[in-house]
């Protein structure tokens, strides 16, 4: 009699999911759809079993009154069929509003063999900063699970854990993987923060988690994507590509979560910062149908960045710069600005606007008879350069890119119908220190802005030798003194304490407060911090507040 042979260890089924960060258009369902379907065949071609795409993917991210449409709806719906019907060999993970007993969801969608095998409502519905799902939908109440060859998985959606960091009222541990599709929009510091949120998710649940986040530019929001994978003890096993498209491969078993590919360290968050404004402009200037861009590239460090920027984002055959020269232009602005345009390749044209001035100032001669010349000159000729440049982008048909930043915006120091001209603002949430801090990392992968440029007094050159800081305090103080009232709303009195000077910090508040007109009538541009203006910083125009 011969003994049996013990039996074997089995090997835990593995369960291959392409992590899908894709870059979609918001309410184009139709290209929306044949994008997933495309990208799921593709996925299912590379032996993945399911296929994971972001947060309302079907109608991009956010929709926003667009979702008070039954034809947008019901051409949700469409999609989701198409979907669904069209998908073979690989179940899909799909975003997308459901209704349901007259109520609209923002829901996942779990799709196998042309079925919805199940649907999670997200049950957390983020109504602050740029979010106000609350609109839109109503709040699910229900855990979902499904079981997949002996893996129990659980959806979830983008703030349901990041509602959970701080309130445990949602329980998914009794998932071996949770799912979480998401549109989490950039800022800085963002990074980092959704991180901890999902390595805190994996240690209370004792399971791993898959984190998808959306890619692409969206007005002024950008998602930067960085999926995330995630271990049961909180380790970071997988991080997507920032900024790009990907459809990583990610392995689950019931007590693991592995990828096969390296794991990018951490980047510096100034070239993170980069990134974001790259491809938030490509993608506002060519989602809107735009191929090109006009700039007026005056030597100073705000057009410089911009057309870096531009260059980076569309080509250099794709821009198209104009130095407007006016009597009070420095010699070294007109070469800069030049040699800039020669490093970069770009198109570079020169009108001079002195010829205009004069003739404008000269049909107001009578009306303005016993004035003395004063700021109306000066956004005299702002406006004369705001028009040069809307009328080449109306015959080339490129999007005027305007060139300023969040200081300048922030205390009116802009001319409204001039300097502010423009279809987009890429560096408009960009305080004045990070612009130069940005011209010198750009600087660093290869020389464009000439160093003069980052090293003279910046001016506005609207008169004989002036400065910004003839009108405005130190940038560093400025900066600093709207970083503490914009972006973390501290009082007056509060910034003086900080150590600032109380007739700085009363003047600069006094400025924001007495723009907000302008800031209403600027050009959309990327948020990249906490606190931008616009959607993030809804002020009254009117206000009789003073603090």
């Amino acid at each position: 009699m011969t003994d049996s042979k013990p039996s074997q260890p089995q090997e835990p089924t593995q369960i291959r999911i392409a992590m899908v960060q894709d870059n979609l258009v918001v309410g184009d369902t139709v290209s929306n759809a044949e994008r997933i379907i495309a990208q799921a065949q593709s996925a299912a071609a590379r032996g993945a079993d399911i296929a994971v795409f972001p947060e309302l993917a079907l109608t991009g991210y956010p929709p926003e009154d667009l979702l008070y449409r039954d034809a947008f709806i019901e051409a949700c719906e469409a999609a989701v069929s198409h979907v669904a019907q069209s998908v073979e060999g690989i179940d899909v993970i799909i975003g997308a509003p459901t209704r349901a007993s007259g109520a609209l969801y923002n829901s996942a969608l779990w799709i196998r063999d042309g079925d919805i095998i199940a649907r999670y409502h997200k049950q957390h519905l983020p109504n602050y900063s740029v979010f106000d799902e609350k609109r839109y939908f109503d709040a699910g109440d229900e855990a979902v699970f499904v079981e997949m060859h002996g893996v129990r998985f659980a959806l979830a959606i983008c703030e349901d854990i990041w509602q959970q960091d701080y309130d445990a009222s949602l329980d998914y541990s009794e998932a071996d993987c949770l799912i979480v599709i998401n549109a989490s929009p950039f800022h800085i510091g963002k990074t980092a923060e959704r991180e901890r949120v999902v390595s805190n998710q994996a240690i209370r649940g004792a399971q791993s988690v898959l984190y998808l986040n959306l890619v692409g530019g969206q007005d002024e929001l950008v998602f930067d994507g960085e999926s995330l994978a995630c271990d049961a003890n909180g380790d970071i096993v997988y991080r997507g590509a920032a900024f790009e498209p990907a459809s990583d491969l990610i392995t689950v078993t019931a007590d693991s979560v592995r990828c096969d590919l390296p794991l990018p360290a951490p980047r510096d968050e100034v070239a993170i910062v980069y990134d974001a404004l790259v491809l938030g402009t490509r993608d506002f200037v060519r989602k809107n149908g735009f191929e090109g861009v006009v700039i007026g590239l005056s030597g100073g460090v705000d057009s410089a960045l911009t057309t870096a920027i531009a260059v980076d984002a569309f080509g250099a055959e794709n821009v198209h710069t104009i130095m407007m020269p006016s009597m009070y232009t420095a010699d070294i602005s007109r070469s800069d600005a030049q040699e800039e345009a020669e490093i970069l390749g770009v198109t570079y044209d020169i009108i001079a606007i002195e010829p205009m001035v004069g003739a404008v100032t000269g049909s107001l001669a009578d009306v303005f008879a016993g004035t003395e010349p004063d700021t109306t000159e000066e956004n005299i000729q702002a406006r004369l350069r705001g028009l040069i440049l809307m009328a080449i982008s109306n015959k080339s048909g490129r999007m005027v890119l305007t060139t300023g930043n969040k200081s300048e915006m922030a205390v009116g120091y802009a001319t409204l119908y001039g300097d502010m001209n423009g279809g987009f603002a890429p560096l408009k949430d960009l305080s004045k220190t990070l612009v130069y801090a940005l011209c010198h990392y750009r600087n660093s992968i290869g020389r464009v802005i000439p160093e003069r440029v980052l090293t003279r007094a910046p001016s506005a050159e609207l008169r004989p030798d002036q400065t910004d800081q003839d009108s405005l305090p130190d940038y560093a103080v400025l900066d600093s003194i709207l970083e503490m009232s914009v972006e973390q709303d501290m009082s007056v009195e509060e910034i003086v304490a900080a150590g600032i000077d109380r007739a700085d910090v009363e003047r600069v508040v006094s400025l924001v407060k007495i723009s907000e007109y302008k800031r209403r009538q600027a050009a959309p541009g990327i948020r990249i911090t906490r606190r931008a203006f616009g959607r993030d910083r809804r002020y009254p125009i009117t206000s009789g507040f003073r603090g």
